[in-house]
């Protein structure tokens, strides 16, 4: 049996892979981490883990990491949107934190690995999809250090979503875990992202509508309100179909929009490349957001940036988001959109 500490957060994801863990009989310990300042949040969740951690009967720690997450995520979360960009904050913090000073962390407390519970599975040293592909996490997983994964176990990545909940709802200091509602996608977002972003920038400024010829065509309330593909909150005079934000010029403050086919692209660059095998040239799928269908494409590496030819157009090419390379239902890596 081996020593693994366990990511807990208070959700019933966390409490039924630390549940199933000591079931197996693993020696294991719980890890809370506080990740920003919302001390009311933290304070509620510490409690259902200081809970689960007494009918365990296991040790529990608490990791106050904040500094780390502002300067891995939090900030380039704000500076990307400054940039125009379409940020992904999950993915940097399943690298820098999760599965970065998390793992540190596992290692300086002695223990074999790091259990989580997000829906997802290891393979031969890849990262696979869960069983449940409506909650799949490998997109969001994909630009974890390779080396890291030989430190990592995810007890849920066989399961459904609804078995999770069965099985918690039939364990008496479970049940409320299988009930409460789910965290949201972002930890640090309780609205929506321009709540985090007004404390650093003037977020209602008014600027340009340009179509595609640079010809001014209507008024926006902010670049920053719009990301690739958003179709309302401007106006186009004379409008007589939907038109869809197709770029964004921060410098400017100007976004130009498009019909629906404008959004099409055949290929497009990625930079900051993270590979789980040796590869050059390859055909694989390729996914362009968490939630996008997967397409074929081919990849063409040249040092650490690639093309990516599509089989078939794609639309809401967003620079800022991961492009995910897949080999069947295996993660072969990825690149950021530039």
């Amino acid at each position: 049996m081996s020593k693994i500490l366990v990511a807990m957060s208070g959700g019933v994801d966390s409490t039924v892979t630390a549940y199933k863990l000591k079931e197996l009989g693993h020696e294991i310990e719980g890890v809370y981490m506080k990740l920003h300042n919302d001390e009311k949040s933290h304070k509620e969740n510490i409690k259902k883990v200081k809970k689960v951690s007494d009918f365990l009967g296991i040790k529990y720690h608490v990791l106050d990491i904040k500094d780390r997450f502002e300067e891995f995520v939090y900030m380039p979360f704000i500076e990307q949107y400054k940039q125009g960009l379409t940020p992904n904050p999950c993915a940097l913090c399943n690298r820098n934190i999760k599965f970065g000073a998390l793992i540190e962390f596992t290692k300086e407390l002695g223990m074999d690995m790091l259990a989580t519970g997000h829906y997802v599975q290891i393979k031969d040293g890849y990262i696979q999809e869960a069983v449940d592909k409506s909650k799949d996490q490998s997109y969001f997983l994909a630009n974890v250090k390779k080396e890291n994964l030989d430190f990592v176990t995810f007890p849920l990545g066989g399961m459904y979503k609804t078995d999770v909940k069965e099985f918690a709802s039939n364990i008496e200091i479970l049940k409320e875990f299988s009930t409460q509602k789910e965290s949201s996608e972002i930890c640090f977002v309780d609205t929506t992202y321009l709540d985090v972003l007004k404390d650093y920038m003037q977020i209602e400024k008014p600027g340009n509508v340009l179509n595609k010829n640079g010809d001014i065509v209507g008024e926006h309330k902010g670049y920053m309100h719009y990301t690739i593909g958003k179709r309302k909150g401007f106006s186009v005079r004379g409008a007589l179909t939907p038109h869809y934000v197709i770029s964004t010029n921060p410098k400017t403050n100007e976004i130009v929009v498009g019909d629906k086919e404008d959004l099409k692209v055949d290929e497009f660059f990625v930079k900051d490349l993270n590979l789980f095998e040796d590869l050059s040239d390859f055909e694989c799928s390729v996914k362009i957001r968490y939630r996008s269908p997967k397409s074929k494409a081919r990849v063409e590496i040249e040092n650490n940036k690639a093309k990516i030819i599509l089989e078939n157009s794609a639309q809401g090419v967003a620079s800022g988001q991961m492009a995910v390379f897949y080999r069947d239902d295996l993660v072969l890596g990825c690149g950021w959109i530039i």
